[in-house]
């Protein structure tokens, strides 16, 4: 596995912990189509949250927000629809999210926006 491909799955693997602490529920992790790739999918009560994770190893390349642009996120949303269809949930609400998780010692810091428009 490349070091980019490992760092990933920690981030998702941290992303998906911080999730559940915080109440969610994880559904579905790396859900792929052909328009693209959802980390986590996960449900915050009745509402089905697209997750997207960026890890960073530094601040070099700025925060791992600042990577989801607009076009990303309006991909997000379409990568909702899709999953919403795929899974037989096309009338339930639907949010994307943004975890960014830096690693850092001792803990990765850990960041969430919730609602990404």
């Amino acid at each position: 596995m490349r070091v980019k491909d490992m760092i990933g799955a920690y981030g998702e693997r941290i992303a998906a912990q911080h999730l559940e602490r915080a109440g969610y529920v994880v559904v579905e992790r790396n859900w792929r189509c052909e328009i693209g790739e959802i980390d986590i999918v996960a449900l915050d009560g009745e509402t089905v949250v697209v997750c997207e994770v960026k890890t960073r190893s530094g601040l070099g390349y700025g925060s791992g927000l600042e990577a989801v642009t607009r076009d990303k996120a309006a991909r997000l949303h379409r990568l909702a629809r899709r999953w919403l269809t795929a899974r037989g949930r096309t009338g339930a609400a639907v949010r994307v999210d943004v975890v960014a998780v830096h690693r850092t010692r001792p803990e990765p810091q850990v960041e969430h926006v919730r609602g990404v428009p």
